[in-house]
């Protein structure tokens, strides 16, 4: 048994990661969606940055003064320079914390966008998008693109684009005054700039992917085990599953390990770079100095520039890292808003107009995308209004797929279904599923009440109408016996409740939502028989009214069927009642004669 844990980041589900540019682009889009918020930022941040560039002058022209002597001409041009600094400390000070106060709201609501934009996203991929991918690890996509995005923000807003200005409005301003000096000050710049680029790019780029790869793995693994825990105390494998998990964290420490130690030697050569900086910044004015070109308010103003830049070179050297392990934590929901779902609205679509449930397939042809050949070809039947149809078949013979294509979770590749007259490609995907009620084999419930569980076709039923569906799918009696009634919450997936009362609720759900199409997919399977019986009598005042397709391997439960139509690998080969089936001697007699025991049970019950 290993205790790794196989999770593959970079092609689970085909999952795409976004370019750096793409990127540079989303963050742009959320900045620019509150352009009055970014002004101001800009215009308060900018402030500082010019209060910040003349602190060097301000303290030269104070030394000078001081050199001077306690004169009264010293003594005001010693007031002048003392006030200048205090009023450019305040300065400094009111512009960033004023521009903090516009950055806030600013930086909040773009954080609420990209994660509720990330949960859309995720919403309208494709079932099997969502098959394929690991429910945690999209759970930890999603949560950390929001504190990515305050990463880069932060990063750009308070230390990078500052830290570049100050550097370029140095390097200038020292040039003016002494060129070997800004030019030798420029050029330490320059390199340490392409160090901190080539470190990240090429050195901890790779370390830091893999070590947000097994981030990501740490949500998966806990939401497998989490989600499964009935499975593992079944099993009584909790032991098993803390050594997987263990197996997890310890690679995710293993990458941790590389990547920070390979930030700090980055951060190593950077600090050589800003002591090299430092000895010939000094150096040099001393030089000047010492050759009468630099007076003692000059080395001053050496020594306030090298602290102004090296403070912001090695804010900068560090928080290149950090914009770069933003930008990895984000590329993700990047790569969400620029993914095509496979099934789209229309361009106009209209809403589904329900009527009398009438379903035609008419010469649909349709296959999955990994699969070697088509599953329908040219495919045809019509279902009329109010017609109970059973699906039966081997496993794998396009039960599943055929109320998969009536929901339209998949666009059928030739053909048209039509449902009242309309191809379903031509109305929306929301108001066309609203017109068909789900009851599944195992009905997955929200962490919710059970009035929210039981309402959630129609979210403004009133509690009356809400009680009268659970009293239809016999589920009123057990749910008034719970400690609080229809607000007792069920836990997650309606773990709470067994599964004869998860059934009798996605009843309850789908008399409330009183959709003339009705799928019921196994809907008795795991049932003990007291309480199928419970939910069959249920069932059969559901169907009342409505067309209903049964999915069922179950033979026994399904023999009142209108119809029932016979699959095999994609077509049908066999329709008709129960008894007509049976006489025919085909493949529904011998998968009959496999359930016999079932229809034994049944007649001697």
């Amino acid at each position: 048994m290993s205790d790794s844990y196989d999770f593959d980041d970079e092609n689970e589900g085909g999952q795409r990661k976004a370019k750096f540019a793409q990127v540079a682009a989303f963050m742009w889009k959320h900045w620019s969606s509150q352009p009055g918020k970014l002004a101001m930022v800009g215009l308060l941040f900018g402030l500082a940055i010019v209060a910040d560039l003349s602190m060097p002058f301000a303290s030269k022209h104070l030394v000078d003064a001081l050199t001077a002597g306690p004169t009264a001409e010293g003594q005001q041009a010693a007031a002048w320079g003392y006030g200048v600094l205090a009023l450019l400390a305040l300065a400094f000070y009111m512009a960033r914390n004023t521009g903090v106060r516009f950055h806030i709201p600013f930086a909040s609501k773009n954080m609420e966008r990209i994660v509720t934009d990330g949960f859309r996203d995720v919403q309208r991929f494709s079932a099997d998008w969502h098959a394929d991918n690991f429910a945690g690890a999209t759970v930890r996509r999603v949560s950390r693109a929001m504190n990515a995005y305050d990463v880069i923000s932060d990063t750009l807003v308070w230390f990078m684009i500052p830290a570049i200005a100050v550097l370029i409005g140095v390097t200038v301003l020292t040039f003016v005054q002494w060129p070997v000096i800004g030019a030798f000050t420029g050029g330490t710049i320059l390199l340490f700039l392409a160090v901190a680029y080539l470190s990240s790019r090429f050195y901890v780029a790779e370390p830091l992917k893999r070590y947000i790869k097994a981030d990501t793995a740490i949500g998966a693994a806990l939401a497998d085990a989490v989600s499964s825990n009935a499975t593992v105390k079944a099993f009584g494998a909790e032991a098993r599953e803390q050594a997987r998990f263990d197996g997890v964290v310890r690679a995710w420490t293993k990458e941790a390990n590389e990547t920070w130690s390979r930030f700090t030697n980055a951060w190593v050569l950077q600090n050589i770079l800003l002591w090299i900086l430092q000895v010939g910044l000094l150096g040099l004015v001393l030089i000047e100095w010492s050759n009468g070109r630099a007076t003692a308010g000059d080395a001053v103003f050496a020594i306030t520039s090298f602290l102004l830049v090296s403070g912001y070179l090695r804010t900068l050297g560090e928080n290149v890292q950090n914009l770069q392990k933003g930008i990895a934590d984000i590329e993700d929901v990047v790569a969400y808003a620029m993914e095509q779902a496979e099934v789209v609205d229309r361009a106009g679509a209209q809403a589904f107009a329900p009527k009398n449930g009438h379903i035609a397939f008419e010469q649909v042809s349709f296959g999955y995308k990994k699969a070697a050949a088509a599953l329908y070809s040219d495919f045809s039947l019509e279902i009329a209004a109010g017609e109970t149809v059973a699906l039966v078949g081997p496993t794998g013979s396009g039960k599943s797929t055929f109320v998969k294509l009536v929901q339209r979770l998949y666009d059928v590749d030739a053909g048209a279904i039509r449902i009242d007259g309309q191809d379903v490609r031509d109305v929306t995907q929301a108001s066309l599923r609203q017109s068909i009620a789900l009851v599944p084999q195992d009905p997955a419930l929200f962490h919710r009440s059970l009035r929210e569980n039981i309402a959630y076709a129609r979210p403004d039923a009133s509690l009356e109408e809400i009680i009268d569906a659970a009293k239809r799918a016999r589920a009123h009696d057990f749910i008034e016996k719970l400690p609080q009634a229809y607000d007792t919450e069920v836990g997650e997936r309606g773990v709470k409740l067994s599964g004869g009362e998860r059934q009798r609720v996605a009843l309850a759900r789908a008399f409330l939502a009183n959709t003339p199409i009705l799928i019921l997919d196994e809907a008795t399977s795991s049932l003990d028989v007291a309480t199928e019986r419970e939910v069959q009598a249920a069932m059969a005042e559901l169907k009342q009214g409505r067309t209903t397709i049964v999915i069922a391997h179950r033979l026994s439960t399904i023999r009142e069927a209108d119809r029932i139509l016979v699959f095999e690998q994609g077509r049908i080969v066999e329709q008709g009642k129960h008894a007509e089936l049976i006489a025919g001697h085909g493949l529904y007699a011998k998968l009959n004669a496999m359930s016999r025991g079932d229809m034994l049970a049944d007649e001697a019950a």
